[in-house]
């Protein structure tokens, strides 16, 4: 298992909480961001390519059976579902088999009205209440699979 960061529009308290996270747990961490964004993180960080959907690609390319996807983005929480054990939302919340349709039918309409000139809500301004729920969100994940323990043994591959 491994907490994988959609990079490009993470905040950083997500991304904090989440480092926070693998340390405690000793768990593995990966950030992939395009060459737009600069991350410095004690945790590997993938930088590719500058292009519409390429750390997308990366994410896809490098998700293995168990790892946990942080992301905003349900097209790519929609090809990674049957892997993940769990994809949560930079705003406190999982994205799953119950609700990936209802998400991506919301992108697809919010898509077509801003194609035909009109205007979306977009997001509001982060609150306190986000972080505190997206930190429940992963602690429950990392719980479940290691028990209320952070103390663990890394298996070499």
């Amino acid at each position: 298992m491994r907490i994988i960061i959609d990079g490009d529009a993470c905040p950083q308290r997500v991304k904090e909480i989440c480092e926070q996270a693998a340390k405690e747990f000793k768990i593995e961490l990966i950030i992939v961001v395009d060459i737009d964004h600069y991350i410095v993180s004690d945790f590997e960080v993938i930088v590719v390519e500058q292009g519409r959907d390429s750390v997308d690609y990366k994410i896809v390319q490098i998700f293995r059976e168990g790892d946990i996807l942080i992301t905003q983005d349900y097209g790519l929480a929609s090809l990674v579902l049957s892997k993940a054990s769990a994809i949560i939302h930079t705003s406190g919340f999982f994205i799953n088999k119950n609700n990936i349709d209802n998400l991506l039918q919301s992108r697809y309409i919010s898509e077509r009205i801003r194609k035909q000139g009109g205007k979306t809500k977009g997001p509001s301004k982060r609150t306190k209440e986000q972080d505190e729920n997206f930190k429940k969100c992963l602690y429950k994940v990392l719980h479940e699979k290691f028990g209320k323990s952070s103390r663990r043994t890394i298996k070499k591959p």
